[in-house]
This record gives C-alpha cells, structure tokens and sequence, in this order.
C-alpha cells in the first residue's frame, strides 16, 4: 500500500498556528474508519517532524565529540615549541609545547568552574604534554563550538579580540606545518 505525506502550515490572523497533516492514499483499506485514517496521518505526520530532529541533533553531536584536533594541535606544537615540553618563551610568561600563559590557565579554570567540573589546573601543568592538549581541547570547546580550525589557530594566537590581519602570519606558519 502506497502512502505519502505532506504538512500544510497555517498563519492565523492572531498569529497563531495550526499544522494540517494530510495523508494521501492510493488505496484505502475499507474497514478503517475515516476517524482512524486521521489518527494515523496525524501520528505519521509527529513521526515525520520529530525523527528528522532528533536525527540531527544526534549527529551534531557524534560530529563534536569525533572531531580530530590531532593534527591542528601537532602543527601548532611545530610552530610555538617544536615539540619541546620544557620551552619557555624570552619573557617568562608563556610555556610548555604550546607555550601557555597563566592568562590561560586562570580561564581555563574559569571554564571548569562554569561547567561545574571540580578539576582545576595549575601554572606547572602547562610543563604537561597532556594536560597542556587538555587546556587547548577546552578552550577550544568554549570559544569555537563549531570546530573551525582556522579560528582555532587564530584564536591560540590573537586571544579572544584576535584580528585576521595580525594573525595572518601564524595562520600561514600553522597551515604549512598540516600538510
């Protein structure tokens, strides 16, 4: 039995909305009732709307937490350390692989502390390699939702109130190091 389906929406005058759910049949069965054909049109048309949603939000998801910062990371470790853990840049302030200023450690616990996690990071974690990815991983996660890698690289360099134009050189150093 052949069944499509469509969704009419309607703006009343007092701006409310009324979704008509229409089935069309090519053949009806003639022991159902036109009230159970209704009944079904409607249920079809809730299941119609809602897997679509549901279907979606799942995927977002699925793509957030298997996104690979693995190589963005490893490129910007070439350019800020070259892979030295104990680096420390000529004023004292940034270090570690990817060179981390204390700035950074206070915001990162900052984030912690609104995503009400009770771990914490300390200024010699920046020494970690693998805490120091964490606090890259999480800021990241706060400040570019969308995985954009080209605003993760600006954002590692130019901070928040980053420019195109004074990062465009760290840009092109990091982009070089991925291929």
């Amino acid at each position: 039995m052949a069944v499509s389906y469509y969704c009419r929406t309607f703006v009343h005058d007092n701006n409310s909305m009324t979704i008509e759910c229409l089935v069309v049949r090519r053949l009806c069965l003639k022991l159902i009732t036109m009230k159970k054909v209704v009944e079904i049109a409607c249920l079809a048309c809730m299941i119609l709307v809602l897997v679509p949603l549901n279907a979606s939000a799942g995927t977002k998801e699925q793509q957030k937490s298997r996104f690979d910062w693995n190589p963005v990371i490893d490129a910007i470790i070439d350019v800020e350390s070259e892979g030295k853990a104990d680096a420390v840049d000529k004023s004292g302030k940034s270090c570690g692989i990817l060179q981390i200023t204390p700035i950074m450690v206070k915001d990162c616990n900052r984030i912690l502390e609104l995503k009400n996690s009770k771990k914490r990071y300390t200024l010699n974690d920046r020494f970690n390699v693998k805490k120091s990815k964490e606090m890259f991983l999480l800021f990241q996660s706060f400040y570019n939702p969308r995985n954009c890698v080209e605003t993760a690289i600006r954002l590692w360099n130019g901070g928040l109130n980053y420019t195109k134009r004074g990062t465009q050189k760290y840009f092109e150093k990091v982009m070089s190091k991925m291929k």
